[in-house]
């Protein structure tokens, strides 16, 4: 009997996402943004592969997975449950394999691109048997004279012994990667939303199997591990007490912590077209940490504006004497700068009021605080903290959006004040400048819709908030300005569209059959 030859597996989605501690775990921020994508370009198919650290760090599920949505993988990388493993056995090493590890460490010194030979090279042999499989390099020798040798050449701090599971450690994660993307499921692109080990995995397997891959980055992935490894309270190392600059002030291991994720985010840069950032500002970051120009895009988040038209009618004509900030009561919002920035602005506007709107659960001590200074100030009855509330309902009775955060990328809750006729002053961190001030020659013809001050400014913030709050006039042409600004540059439809082209330009070429 003749059997039939078995015929090639059809792809089980179109697009793979690789996300990392995003959707559909954690709500908000990049996962709504995860959200939106899916269904709004039902036309494609999409399969999940979601990254966290360890198991218990996220809790159950918090979004139902669109119909489009054909597979869902989950993968803790730092899972302390591993299964039992065969007491380790001395072994040499595969040489040639460790010397392509020795020369992509020699380029991320150095700074410069990768070459193809090299980079095809180490994702080839990573997690194999003929490469470097997880066993070479705990337990072989040439790992152990790579690590040694670099200990010898570049470390100068740290034990022997710190530096040594600090490399373990790091690395670790890395054959779990390779042998996720040997794994995925078929599909026919790839899109990262972020660098890091989302984007390593992304880089892994455009290379390995030969797919197109895009990359989006909300905030700057580096940046954000800097800030957090700096502060991270589990690396233990000595040499962080030296004083100086912030770098001085890092101790060694810190600092081989952050150039780790440096070299992943430069990897993920070599690998990834088109590299798109949400704003000008992070478009330059990420040219500053290595992207080619010719391959980096902007594509700004979007709103529905009609979503806020009911808010727009329901505004009342005389501007309410209401100052209100939308977001989380938390310290990177800076909350104390807006309680503070009140005091002067009821100094001229005895009727003013400042309302915080947004929920108080994540940081009990830093609330705890905000209140105490609320009181302090004789701002009881004045500044209000009314938790989570539907912001639809609190837009048309607020007379300015005020944003006093210390970071941001690109603030949704301006959009949507602009939408629903509201003028925002916010602080110069993200893209709040390109929001209220415009980010071409025509969208800044519009006009200003509002006022940008400096970080941390309490009187800067008060002096701007009474000018637009007092000026019917100014405040007019601001509202006016902000309406247009969000219907010409900051639709949903014209962020789909923008991805629907990318996808496009990936997917329906001849012969982008999975490979």
């Amino acid at each position: 009997m003749t059997r039939r030859a078995r015929q090639p597996e059809k792809p089980r989605a179109d697009i793979a996402l690789l996300l990392e501690g995003t959707y559909p775990f954690i709500r908000g921020g990049v996962s709504s943004w995860v959200h939106q994508i899916i269904t709004g370009l039902p036309e494609y198919t999409f399969a999940l592969v979601f990254l966290g650290g360890d198991r218990g760090h996220y809790g159950k599920q918090q979004y139902e997975l669109p119909a489009n949505v054909t597979h869902l993988e989950c993968h803790y990388l730092m899972d302390t449950h591993t299964e039992a493993r065969p007491r380790p056995r001395p072994r040499q090493g595969n040489r040639q394999a460790f010397q392509a590890q020795r020369e992509l460490h020699e380029q991320f010194k150095s700074g410069t691109p990768v070459p193809a030979k090299v980079l095809q090279q180490v994702f080839a042999d990573l997690g194999r048997d003929n490469g470097i499989s997880r066993e070479d390099f705990l337990h072989s020798k040439e790992s152990w004279n790579m690590i040694d040798d670099s200990y010898r050449r570049f470390c100068t701090e740290p034990s022997f012994v710190d530096y040594f599971w600090t490399i373990r450690i790091m690395h670790a994660p890395l054959f779990q990667l390779a042998e996720i993307a040997r794994e995925l499921p078929p599909v026919r692109m790839l899109h990262s939303i972020s660098t890091g080990y989302a984007g390593l995995l992304g880089a892994i397997a455009s290379e390995q199997r030969g797919l197109p891959y895009a990359l989006s980055e909300h905030g700057i992935y580096t940046k954000e591990r800097k800030i957090d490894l700096s502060q991270a309270q589990w690396i233990s190392d000595p040499s962080d007490e030296v004083s100086g600059t912030l770098s001085d002030q890092l101790g060694y291991i810190r600092r081989l912590w952050i150039r780790f994720f440096e070299a992943l985010g430069r990897l993920a840069y070599q690998q990834a077209d088109p590299i798109i950032s949400l704003y000008q500002g992070n478009r330059q970051r990420q040219l500053q940490d290595g992207a080619d120009e010719s391959r980096t895009d902007i594509i700004p988040n979007g709103i529905e504006p009609g979503r806020f038209n009911a808010a727009r009618l329901a505004r009342p004509y005389a501007t309410p004497k209401v100052l209100g900030l939308v977001g989380r009561v938390v310290p990177i919002k800076d909350i104390k700068t807006f309680i503070r920035a009140m005091r002067s602005v009821c100094e001229v506007i005895p009727e003013a009021e400042g309302w915080i709107v947004g929920p108080e659960d994540e940081d009990a001590e830093y609330v705890k605080e905000c209140k105490e200074l609320v009181s302090s100030l004789g701002l009881d009855g004045k500044v209000k903290f009314l938790g989570f509330q539907n912001i639809n309902d609190i837009l048309p009775r607020l007379g300015l959006m005020v944003l006093t955060s210390i970071s941001e990328a690109l603030p949704l809750v301006i959009l949507e004040a602009h939408a629903a006729g509201l003028p925002c002053l916010a602080t110069d961190v993200g893209a709040c400048r390109e929001l209220i001030e415009g980010s071409s020659e025509d969208d800044r013809a519009l006009g200003s819709s509002g006022a940008v001050v400096p970080i941390a400014d309490p009187e800067a913030t008060a002096r701007e908030a009474v000018r637009l709050i007092s000026d019917q006039e100014l405040w007019r042409k601001a509202q006016a300005a902000g309406l247009e600004r969000v219907k010409r540059y900051y639709t949903l439809g014209s962020m789909f569209d923008a991805y629907r082209s990318i996808y496009q330009r990936h997917l329906h070429q001849p012969g982008e059959e999975q490979r």
